[in-house]
């Protein structure tokens, strides 16, 4: 997550994996949970990242990562990395490492998502491109869905799935991606500032942004940040922090089921005063959130912010709404 002082560049924008696993036998002891930490150590090799500390609850078992952030509950898996980490070079290792350590035999689900690069030509060359990204994943999975929203020759986001399955469980993502950070905000993200992760946390104002949450928090070496939060009944959120000016960025992810998310984007905008941000919001049927879209299609301005790209997509059992925000120019 840390970049070194000077110009040098850090992608901050991160590659979202999230697999839902089933059990053809519904054997009702197989728990994702159950796998020893030495196996995601080395399946965490093939991305080229670590883990640096772990939370756990009732629900979930949630891990930092020296880029971002791994969350395990009973059936799911999440992994959440930036950088010019090589995400999609677990996928085949999770999968065969889920069916040998705990016996589910079946991809329920699978989302891999992100925000378009702002310098793609970094990346590993099968992240240089969505296309590369997509012709990857079908070699392990038949009958995907591959979607694009946004500008593609500006800010878009990117999604794949399979247009099969799904989860019958109430399942909800709030996502908010920001850059062109507010610079005195990002001071707070920077070992100038603050001597550790709890620091940064209190000063920025992270732990008001969802009260009662049990936090796990890191700063990194110069600057940079990353938390992870859990509460009870399986639900996170986790931030991430690029504070550097010429490549600020921060990431907002929460599957907090809530009816509309107007409050929580509020409180997330005053925390980082972002001067652009695209939004997704993911709910099933099963959701209280899958009417969402409902509530911001009327919503043309949030807090100072003029909406400029609105969609919305209804696909298997999930409504899927995108929108970015900037602030108007002066």
């Amino acid at each position: 997550m840390a970049a070194a002082a000077g110009q040098h560049f850090f992608e901050g924008t991160e590659k979202l994996l999230e697999v839902w696993f089933t059990s053809s036998t519904n054997d009702p002891t197989c728990d994702l949970r159950t796998i020893d930490r030495k196996d995601w150590e080395k399946l965490l090799k093939l991305v080229k990242c670590e883990i640096i500390s772990s939370l756990k609850d009732e629900s979930m078992d949630s891990y930092v990562l020296s880029e971002s952030s791994m969350f395990v509950t009973k059936n799911r898996f999440i992994l959440k990395t930036c950088g010019t980490t090589t995400l999609l070079f677990a996928v085949k290792g999770l999968i065969q490492l889920v069916k040998r350590e705990c016996g589910f035999d079946n991809v329920a689900d699978i989302f891999y998502s992100r925000k378009n690069f702002a310098r793609p030509e970094l990346q590993h060359f099968l992240h240089q491109s969505f296309d590369k990204e997509v012709d990857h994943l079908d070699q392990m999975f038949t009958n995907s869905a591959a979607y694009v929203l946004g500008r593609m020759n500006k800010d878009c986001w990117y999604l794949y799935t399979l247009d099969s399955g799904g989860v019958e469980q109430p399942d909800q993502t709030f996502e908010l991606l920001m850059w062109e950070l507010c610079p005195n905000k990002m001071k707070i993200f920077t070992k100038e500032i603050c001597a550790d992760g709890k620091e940064a946390t209190q000063k920025s104002g992270i732990c008001d942004i969802i009260p009662g949450i049990k936090i796990d928090d890191f700063l990194f070496e110069p600057c940079g940040y990353s938390m992870n939060g859990l509460l009870p009944g399986g639900y996170y959120i986790t931030i991430h922090v690029t504070p550097e000016p010429h490549c600020s960025y921060v990431s907002f992810e929460s599957n907090v089921p809530q009816e509309s998310y107007q409050n929580l984007i509020k409180k997330v905008l005053q925390v980082f005063n972002p001067g652009k941000f695209l939004m997704t919001v993911f709910a099933n049927q099963a959701s209280i959130a899958r009417d969402t879209h409902k509530h911001l299609e009327r919503v043309d301005t949030i807090e100072g912010y003029q909406r400029h790209d609105h969609q919305f997509c209804s696909f298997k059992s999930y409504n899927l709404t995108y929108t970015q925000y900037s602030r108007p120019v002066i």
